[in-house]
């Protein structure tokens, strides 16, 4: 077949590769910088996605606060309103917060110290009141409510244009230092990254749920692999093909190298059956268990899990997806304690936007904008929330109109920002990874030593 373009040569190329299962991203097609000596210990970031965005509104619900009590959510909420006697309590200091009903195994993490909430993140270009925002002079992030903007502007950190890479690629980046002599890349995709996983120095690898994927058959697998490897290798002096040559040969070996790995390890804390997000954190605790034999010391883990645009059927959707999210995250810590490294495995949420407090009249809720994560782990300082739980009343300080589509308190570099630190980026480097974070200050959110 003729490839008229190089677009459609790319496309191509991508596609093939995606088949191995081995390298994710590709808009890099130089090689890895050297990496320089130095670092040791292990540390690993751990991204959930939840894509569609999450309603934080029916996550994590004031009970009883010096702020607000329950009465508050129930008026903003109406039909979608969960009855506060089915809400899992939580304390922040003296006030009383609940979890969705589905979200047990989150709540132990919280009560036993190993889980932190933090409150009202959203992409900001600057701290933004109600009066800035409605002002004629505000200056917003682009295409507010957008899923593939937001989602866009979450994986890159850059609320105005197009990035080109990610703040998990760009950490990656600022470490490689500390993966010398390192086997596989640092930052790994289990579930569709997007632009997270690219770094400007760094190519990310792609890793699916059920195991990477070799060039192999049932028939004459050797003579095949063989042959392609090749191909690979012969110089046909066209730069753009022994570029994509180059990406293609390392899928290869990436996923070679995993293949005989991951047979040998072996992790017994049980993960639910049937859940697609605790496959995605079993391969990462599988590959973490493989750190050795890697040569790693800084990891990078990209998981997603959808169906979070709920702009109907909201509070049936919200069962099932929010049970897949705790059950998972909690099977994923105890197999961190299982391979010991439970105090250097930070696993976090994300998602591109939250949605209305109000109803949209098909028992859903549409596009907003803050949203409220979770930061699990033993060395998450938990059992509290950080930032600044917003006010739910309806056209009240944080929100932008009537419907409960509450500015952020907190940006998503800060968020970022705390988990650069503490995964060792210098705070004179977290402007590399965050460029917007001099607008918010680099000091920590403080939910992570």
């Amino acid at each position: 077949m003729m490839i008229r373009t190089r677009r459609e040569f790319l496309r191509n190329t991508l596609s093939s590769i995606t088949a191995l299962g081995a390298v994710g991203t590709m808009a890099k097609f130089g090689e890895m910088n050297a990496l320089a000596a130095g670092g040791s210990g292990y540390q690993a970031l751990v991204c959930i996605f939840l894509s569609g965005g999450n309603n934080g509104h029916n996550t994590v619900i004031p009970i009883t606060t010096a702020q607000q009590n329950y009465s508050v959510y129930q008026t903003g909420r109406q039909g979608l309103a969960i009855p506060s006697a089915s809400l899992l309590p939580i304390h922040v200091g003296n006030d009383v917060y609940g979890l969705h009903p589905s979200m047990p195994e989150i709540q132990s993490l919280y009560n036993s110290g190993h889980a932190a909430i933090l409150a009202n993140v959203g992409m900001l270009v600057k701290p933004t009141t109600r009066a800035s925002f409605n002002a004629p002079s505000a200056v917003l992030p682009s295409n507010l409510f957008s899923h593939s903007d937001q989602t866009g502007q979450w994986q890159t950190a850059i609320p105005t244009g197009l990035g080109s890479t990610g703040w998990g690629g760009r950490l990656a980046d600022q470490l490689q230092s500390l993966n010398t002599g390192a086997q596989f890349p640092a930052v790994t995709s289990i579930s569709g990254c997007g632009l997270f996983c690219t770094g400007q120095a760094t190519l990310p690898a792609t890793v699916p749920a059920s195991g990477p994927v070799q060039l192999n058959s049932t028939v004459n697998s050797a003579n095949i692999n063989s042959a392609v490897q090749q191909l690979l290798t012969f110089d046909n002096g066209l730069q753009l093909v022994q570029a994509a040559n180059g990406i293609t040969s390392r899928g290869s070996n990436y996923a070679n190298t995993l293949a005989s790995l991951i047979a040998t390890q072996t992790i017994n804390t049980p993960f639910p059956a049937g859940n697609p997000l605790a496959s995605q954190l079993l391969m990462a605790a599988k590959l973490i268990g493989l750190r050795t034999h890697l040569g790693m010391s800084r990891q990078i883990f990209f998981c997603q899990l959808g169906g979070f645009d709920t702009h109907s059927a909201e509070l049936e959707t919200q069962v099932t997806l929010l049970q897949q999210l705790s059950q998972a995250v909690s099977a994923f810590y105890a197999a961190t304690q299982e391979l010991l490294v439970d105090q250097e495995v930070t696993t976090f949420t994300a998602s591109e936007f939250g949605r209305t407090l109000t109803p949209n009249g098909s028992a859903g809720t549409d596009h907003a904008w803050g949203n409220h994560h979770f930061v699990i782990g033993s060395g998450v300082k938990g059992g509290t929330m950080y930032g600044s739980f917003p006010s739910l009343a309806l056209g009240g300080p944080n929100d932008t109109n009537t419907r409960g589509t509450l500015i952020p308190t907190t940006a998503v570099d800060q968020y970022g920002a705390t988990l650069a630190q503490w995964f060792g980026v210098s705070s004179g480097n977290l402007a590399q990874v965050f460029p917007n974070l001099a607008s918010f200050g680099s000091t920590p959110l403080g939910f992570l030593g």
